[in-house]
């Protein structure tokens, strides 16, 4: 018998997040070896009148595939994705891969080829503006021991995390994008970090299940030239396989002019992928009630209680500040006392301290009014 949990999540993600409608043509994109929760979706997608196509990836073919391309083969790959992304209404994408490090021996050369020919195109292109779109992790012993849980507890943690009410949270974002939208600018102090920029005129975007299962941030972008300072990152990301921590970045009108980690040239490499990848695309908060502490995995740590991310790369179209990049690298600092604490100040004014929003008509995000 199929876990009550694992259907409940299936009626979310096509009931609520990407909304399915009869006609509507579904591309369930399944990385790992998961099964249940791909099949729990199929069926969903058919109650509703839509029509299911599924993708079944395999990240260990996928290196292989890279370790061997050639410009041509990846132009084509793209191509011929691309155009059945355009056939697309919705788009699920289920990851569930065993092992983070998969692509981290795949040279930098291989890569920039796949993030400009395949993945620029396909998905931040066509899949995030033209679909209704939702990505999710789903459990499994890799993701346990990132987050130094038994399975059986991850697991646990997991549907808490997945299944919340996030109408509830979707309503209690309303008063935050509401200032962002209003706001000019906005400081950002804690340890190693003094970073003032600003987000006018480029609106705020809610998150609330619709577009990431797990969710709970809102997001907007600075001006592209206006970020000044340096900004010290407190939690390790994984980006192109590999495992970056302890990075700085260090800013001068909008533009990243020092960089460094515990992989610094690796990680210059990456920010010299293209113009746009030393700027800035999004500066997000982040208010999950559930998500404490990072397990190397974005979809998760960026949605951590009390953190913001602040993304080298490319914009997303509904708070676009202009810059384009090939590549999208969501980094996390976290603000609660336990790491060290820090502030956000909108236009002077301080709306959160230690990983609490202080003013009233944001309390309501705060971990006691959404669990």
């Amino acid at each position: 018998m199929r876990d009550p949990r694992i259907q409940k999540l299936a009626e979310n993600l096509v009931g609520y997040s990407v909304n399915v409608q009869p006609g509507e043509n579904v591309l369930v994109e399944m990385i790992g070896p998961e099964r249940d929760l791909l099949k729990a979706v199929i069926e969903e997608v058919h109650k509703r009148g839509g029509n299911p196509f599924v993708e079944l990836t395999d990240r260990t073919v996928q290196r292989t595939m890279l370790m061997n391309a050639t410009e041509e083969m990846v132009k084509a790959w793209g191509e011929l994705d691309l155009e059945r992304m355009k056939k697309m209404d919705c788009y699920i994408g289920i990851r569930s891969g065993e092992n983070v490090n998969d692509l981290s021996d795949v040279p930098d050369e291989k890569m920039r080829l796949y993030n400009s020919l395949y993945n620029h195109p396909v998905h931040s292109g066509q899949r995030v503006n033209h679909t209704k779109w939702v990505v999710l992790r789903y459990p499994n012993a890799s993701m346990a021991q990132l987050s130094n849980k038994s399975t059986e507890a991850f697991e646990d943690f997991y549907f808490d995390v997945c299944n919340l009410d996030y109408a509830k949270m979707d309503k209690a974002q309303d008063p935050l994008a509401e200032l962002m939208r209003k706001t000019d600018k906005v400081r950002i102090v804690g340890p190693g970090t003094d970073l003032s920029f600003s987000i006018k005129g480029i609106g705020a975007t809610k998150c609330a299940g619709e577009k990431n299962i797990p969710d709970g941030e809102v997001y907007s972008a600075p001006v592209r030239d206006s970020v000044n300072g340096t900004i010290s990152y407190n939690t390790s990301t994984v980006y192109q396989g590999i495992t970056f921590e302890n990075i700085k970045l260090t800013f001068k009108d909008g533009k990243i002019v020092e960089a460094t980690s515990n992989e610094t040239e690796r990680l210059n490499q990456i920010l010299d992928s293209d113009e746009g990848a030393r700027y800035i695309g999004e500066f997000a908060i982040g208010f999950n009630p559930y998500i404490l502490h990072p397990m190397k995995d974005i979809l998760f740590d960026e949605k951590i209680a009390g953190s913001i991310h602040f993304t080298p790369g490319q914009a997303y179209e509904d708070c676009d500040n202009g810059n384009r990049s090939s590549i999208h690298w969501d980094i996390v600092l976290i603000q609660r006392p336990d790491y060290g604490g820090g502030e956000i100040y909108f236009d002077d004014v301080l709306i959160r301290k230690d990983g609490l929003f202080v003013i009233d008509e944001l309390k309501g995000l705060n971990p006691d009014q959404l669990v």
